[in-house]
């Protein structure tokens, strides 16, 4: 029998909870419903979900810090998290992607904009196809296994960032545009936006410690991944 995937819904408005988890099961998903942040990590505690919706707005920890923390935590940090929340301004969606979320969306939403959010996540985090090790310098991705070294110490990546990553160094030294990098690393989900691109380039810059200067913003033009950057730094 086909396994289908598990949604867990942090959500504390019964009604909307509901409306989500009818829609999940009506697509194919598996929804579990956790009204605040005790149960939600009651449920993590008990089985994985696929993907987590995570209320951003909830009773004791808000969405904010539980991102944080189950990014940072090795069992949890690789479930893709998209936030809703009614807090749709520019800095609230940066503050949410800043925390570790995947994705974010805003509050009232359709179920068929959800829907394709939870199926793009999902995307994203399947397996990487190409197999086999990428170097550029002493940095070095390992695709079979999901390895990342930087002069042979292990770093540490989210699974959107091994992506970019994974993307930028099969294509070293090209300058991407956002709108390229969106298409090629997140796919055909149309509703993320360029500026998404900007938090996971820091973010992956951050987790490359000193090897994160070989990530190079080319002004007025995207970014491009490029060992001169760091040769020039430790000249």
């Amino acid at each position: 029998m086909r396994r289908l995937p598990g949604v867990l819904i942090v959500e504390d408005e019964p009604a909307i909870a509901e409306l989500i988890s009818v829609n999940l099961r009506h697509s194919g998903f598996r929804p579990i419903w956790a009204m605040d942040s005790v149960t939600a990590q009651a449920e993590l505690e008990s089985v994985l979900p696929d993907v987590i919706l995570l209320d951003w707005m909830l009773p004791g920890e808000s969405g904010l810090m539980l991102a944080k923390r189950w990014r940072a935590h090795p069992r949890t940090k690789a479930i893709p998290i998209i936030m809703l929340t009614a807090r749709g301004d520019e800095v609230d969606r940066v503050a949410g992607l800043d925390a570790g979320a995947d994705d974010y969306i805003a509050k009232p939403f359709s179920t068929k904009e959800l829907l394709a959010r939870i199926r793009a996540v999902l995307r994203r985090r399947a397996p990487e196809q190409a197999e086999g090790q990428v170097t550029l310098g002493e940095l070095c991705l390992d695709a079979a296994t999901y390895r990342v070294t930087f002069q042979a110490q292990p770093l540490k990546l989210g699974p959107t960032e091994f992506k970019l990553l994974h993307y930028l160094m099969t294509h070293a030294e090209r300058v991407h545009s956002r709108s390229q990098l969106l298409d090629k690393v997140w796919g055909d989900h149309v509703f993320i936006e360029e500026r998404t691109v900007d938090v996971h380039v820091k973010r992956l810059r951050e987790a490359l410690g000193e090897a994160g200067s070989m990530v190079e913003t080319v002004r007025g033009a995207g970014y491009r991944l490029t060992v001169q950057a760091l040769l020039a730094k430790q000249a």
